[in-house]
């Protein structure tokens, strides 16, 4: 018979299974939302998308490299979990990131999957630089003057325009503006040569277009019409770039307008009047050239070198006066601020550098991308700067910020060039191995425009001074010319 004590007795041990079992479905439900909390910070937390470097990573937090049925996906999705369980970093090693040093022999392997001989790590302290001539003083005084001139005239500009131009006016036009962009097609297409393009850039009066093609030969072409002008002959390698000089068009055809580069380091500079060469520029073979660059002024010119370097050369002297170094991987693209007190380097190592040409020094360390930077440009303004990447990424970096403040998913494949519109900054147009070209407007970076038609990739886009044509150039040996004035 059933006591009331044994009653009290079963109350008291169904009340405690309740609570264990209370007690075990909140536990349950706080290891669940650790989880969930887990996969939102390691979705966070950027892994680069090369194989090897995640194995570096791996390697030197002590986990094992490759697990049984794994593959790279899987290896990455590891590596975040791991690193968001740890609280490790969310962005790729910093390029001073090494092993620690070893009194071995042998080699090792950096957080970036470089080999690195342990013979050498820590042993080797010495400072060391490329030694600048006398001359480069005196360059980087005038560079001082130069810049401080223009950057009062720009500064002077932009608060003349938004003191006399109300925010609403200013959001009107631009909705306006981006309204005519979408009218954007297909003004003329011409073959530009047997072999694929390299590049395409128009030239400050906006009236001609300069092409490079791996064939060698650089080609001029009346705009908009698109009628062969002349050949400019004398490269014996695949030329990777052409750029003008600021004051082509606007100065004698016997005077400096043009200057191109090519995969066996050579650099050559042209005039309007004669299609061989004006003068070469020697010191970068066997080394490819990939981009080079004017100076505002026009008084010297930069170029990118596939031995890790970038040059600056002094056209009136003749002569280089700065070999600099920084990236650990060739440097592939080099733009000028407008003012021309800045220069911006991008490289194979997926950084970028921003260096203060009146002291020598990178001021700035622009990382955030996951794989090659292969173009940049900076805009009039005067503090917004773009890099593309093999990413399929560009990311908008804001110079006065020192940071990333946008990132846009621009492409499906490679972005090989991004171009700022020269006047307001209101549209920036991107290039791409998946055969298209793209605009993008101010300030929220909203596609506005996808412009196809090429046939394979394209490798570069340029926007006219005017601002009313594009100009995009493919492996599928033809360029082709936008307007937003086509029907």
């Amino acid at each position: 018979m059933t006591t009331l004590a044994d009653l009290h007795k079963l109350r008291e041990a169904h009340t405690i299974a309740s609570a264990n079992k209370n007690d075990e479905v909140d536990k349950n439900a706080q290891e669940a939302l650790n989880q969930l909390e887990l996969r939102k910070k390691a979705r966070l937390i950027q892994v680069s998308t090369e194989d090897s470097e995640v194995r570096a990573y791996l390697r030197q937090l002590g986990e094992p490299v490759c697990l049984f049925g794994e593959d790279g996906a899987d290896r990455r999705e590891r590596l975040r979990m791991i690193l968001a369980v740890s609280g490790g970093p969310a962005q790729r090693p910093t390029l001073t990131d090494t092993v620690k040093p070893s009194t071995g022999t042998g080699t090792s392997v950096n957080r970036l999957g470089d080999n690195i001989s342990n013979e050498t790590v820590g042993d080797d302290t010495t400072v060391w630089y490329h030694q600048g001539p006398d001359s480069l003083a005196e360059a980087r005084l005038w560079i001082s003057e130069f810049s401080l001139t223009r950057a009062k005239v720009r500064l002077d500009r932009a608060r003349n325009y938004f003191n006399n131009v109300s925010a609403s006016q200013r959001k009107a036009k631009l909705q306006e503006y981006h309204k005519v962009l979408r009218n954007t097609n297909l003004l003329c297409s011409q073959v530009g040569d047997v072999r694929p393009l390299s590049m395409c850039r128009f030239s400050p009066d906006g009236k001609q277009l300069a092409t490079s093609s791996w064939s060698g030969l650089c080609r001029l072409w009346s705009v908009p019409d698109c009628n062969l002008v002349m050949n400019l002959r004398g490269h014996t390698a695949p030329t990777c770039a052409i750029v003008w000089h600021p004051q082509a068009g606007l100065q004698s055809e016997q005077q400096l307008a043009l200057a191109s580069s090519a995969q066996d380091g050579s650099v050559k500079l042209w005039s309007l009047d004669n299609e061989e060469p004006l003068a070469d520029i020697e010191g970068h073979a066997p080394h490819r050239v990939s981009r080079l660059a004017f100076h505002p002024s026009g008084r010297f010119l930069a170029t990118t070198c596939f031995d890790h370097s970038w040059r600056l050369w002094d056209l009136e002297a003749c002569e280089e006066i700065l070999h600099q170094e920084g990236h650990s991987k060739p440097v592939y693209d080099v733009v000028f601020h407008p003012d021309g007190s800045l220069a911006l380097t991008t490289g194979l190592d997926g950084y970028a550098r921003v260096w203060d040409l009146r002291t020598g020094r990178c001021i700035m360390f622009l990382e955030g991308h996951l794989e090659e930077l292969l173009g940049a440009d900076i805009a009039d303004n005067g503090y917004h700067a773009a890099t593309s990447s093999a990413d399929n990424t560009v990311r908008v970096w804001d110079l006065r910020q020192q940071q990333a403040i946008y990132v846009i998913p621009a492409h499906t494949s490679v972005v090989s060039s991004v171009r700022f519109e020269s006047r307001n900054c209101n549209y920036i147009v991107t290039s791409s191995f998946d055969k298209t070209t793209k605009i993008w407007g101010h300030p929220i970076w909203t596609p506005i425009k996808t412009l196809e038609g090429h046939n394979s990739k394209v490798v570069y886009a340029d926007i006219s001074p005017d601002n009313k044509y594009i100009a995009t150039c493919s492996h599928d040996l033809t360029y082709k010319l936008w307007s937003r004035e086509a029907d």
